[in-house]
């Protein structure tokens, strides 16, 4: 009796995880369409004057590892493609709005790593890496996480997790800070920069 209360139970919780996965609206693109795991995209502001699409540079100028993800200082500019991992995969790779994803910037590699992007502490405040490990959804990983979230007309990215119930997370939305050498660095912060997917 016990065991089949618990399997009912534990069905029960799958069918409406499963559900509820399904009800998240898709994440689309600039021609309407879904964005889909694997695919190559380039993330650019959805409004004019707040710089272009993102790419990666070397932390110092004696660094052979491009290593901090900052965005193209001309509007005009796409920066480097990227893709998407999910941690939780949905029918046909569709990446869903809220839904926990590792961004990957396709073709470039941090020091012979894959080009992850991960949250990381600074001087006065987190920033955007691309240290991160791809995959491996857990406690240890939880820094190499973001979401996709609808904001206003457009979308936000989001450093809030699910992948650890268990965690104490300080949740954040990606902005932009333009540094003292015009570096227009990635950060978490209460402003978020809005962003649309374009198909590379």
């Amino acid at each position: 009796m016990k065991t089949s209360l618990f399997i009912f139970v534990i069905a029960s919780i799958i069918s409406l995880s499963s559900i509820r996965s399904q009800s998240q609206s898709p994440v689309l693109d600039t021609d309407g369409k879904p964005l889909v795991s694997g695919h190559n995209y380039y993330i650019v502001p959805a409004m004019s004057g707040r710089g272009g699409g993102f790419k990666l540079v070397p932390t110092t100028q004696n660094q052979t590892c491009p290593l901090d993800v900052v965005q193209e200082n001309n509007e005009h500019l796409n920066g480097q493609p990227l893709s998407f991992s999910l941690a939780i995969p949905f029918k046909g790779g569709v990446v869903r709005e809220s839904a926990d994803v590792n961004i990957i910037f396709t073709g470039a590699t941090s020091c012979d790593q894959p080009a992850v992007w991960r949250v990381e502490e600074a001087v006065g405040h987190r920033v955007v890496s691309s240290r991160g490990n791809l995959g491996g959804p857990s406690p240890g990983t939880v820094n190499n996480w973001f979401k996709i979230e609808k904001f206003e007309n457009s979308y936000k990215i989001v450093f809030c997790p699910k992948v650890c119930n268990t965690c104490r997370l300080n949740c954040g939305d990606v902005g932009s800070k333009i540094a003292k050498n015009g570096r227009i660095t990635l950060v978490l912060n209460t402003k978020p920069l809005k962003v649309k997917f374009k198909k590379a």
